[in-house]
């Protein structure tokens, strides 16, 4: 009897001992996993928070006048208004080649940013917006289709851009030779034709802003936005290192640098709009 009772004991303490064992056993393992899961959630977080500050938003404006907004056209008063809520929210206006920089070396900023752009080459660019860039000492970058300068009425001067380049504010880049619907062009052209007109596009534009201002004429913004694989074949071909769409999203880093896209503003856009428009801008157009 005393010897069943002594073997009772044994394994009593036995049993008590596995189950303490695994016990501890589960509780290291539930305290390794949660290391684990906080480790796993903090870095996609952090991963989260870093690719957030790889977005920028790249500002498109066409026209400006003192007192008729348009489709595309912002009012001077509420250019300005813009350009006041940027810097009463600590955001830094980078020039457009300092953006494209970062979205190719991934590197970020201390500040959210942004990038000014303005197409076509309209001579409210001149008379309008070049004052307010003088006042507030930011930088944009003009992209300017050179067949209408000097020559329509609604257009710059090459004497007016040659004065805002040397300001040292104004950047001036290609949107090809006269502003075409690549897509109609396809359509009623052939093949052989298409590509000499895509190439003339591209390249007689970059020649003529090159011999007629100087600079480093290596960016181009794509006509109504319309781009494709081929399009973007021939940029890269004509020696553009970047090309704009619209798209109305932030550019992001590791994105595609020939299809970079860009957020039309309108002269709706200010306060709660213009933030919505920098943060969520699919939601203004939905919102109009």
């Amino acid at each position: 009897m005393p010897d069943k009772l002594f073997h009772l004991g044994f394994l009593k303490v036995k049993y008590k001992a596995a189950i303490r064992d695994k016990t501890m056993k589960l509780r290291k393992g539930f305290l390794t996993n949660w290391r684990q899961m906080f480790v796993v959630c903090l870095l996609l977080v952090l991963c989260g928070r870093l690719i957030k500050a790889q977005e920028f938003p790249i500002l498109v404006y066409h026209r400006f006048d003192s007192a008729m907004p348009g489709l595309t056209t912002v009012r001077t008063s509420t250019f300005e208004l813009q350009l006041e809520w940027l810097e009463d929210h600590h955001y830094q206006i980078l020039s457009l080649r300092t953006v494209t920089d970062k979205l190719r070396t991934m590197r970020d900023t201390n500040a959210p940013a942004v990038a000014i752009t303005v197409d076509d080459g309209h001579r409210s660019i001149y008379a309008e917006m070049f004052p307010l860039i003088l006042k507030h000492h930011i930088p944009v970058t003009l992209f300017i289709y050179p067949s209408v300068i000097s020559n329509a009425s609604y257009a710059l001067t090459w004497e007016q851009i040659r004065q805002m380049k040397r300001s040292g504010l104004v950047d001036v880049q290609s949107h090809t030779l006269w502003h075409p619907n690549f897509r109609k062009e396809r359509a009623r052209l052939s093949d052989a034709e298409y590509e000499a007109f895509v190439i003339k596009q591209l390249t007689r534009s970059k020649d003529i802003l090159s011999s007629r201002l100087g600079g480093q004429i290596d960016s181009l913004a794509w006509p109504f936005g319309i781009h494709n694989s081929y399009l973007e074949n021939a940029a890269q071909r004509a020696g553009y290192k970047t090309a704009f769409a619209l798209g109305g999203a932030p550019a992001r880093a590791g994105g595609n640098m020939l299809a970079i896209p860009r957020i039309p503003v309108s002269d709706n856009d200010t306060g709660a709009r213009f933030y919505r428009l920098l943060m969520d801008p699919r939601r203004n157009r939905r919102e109009k």
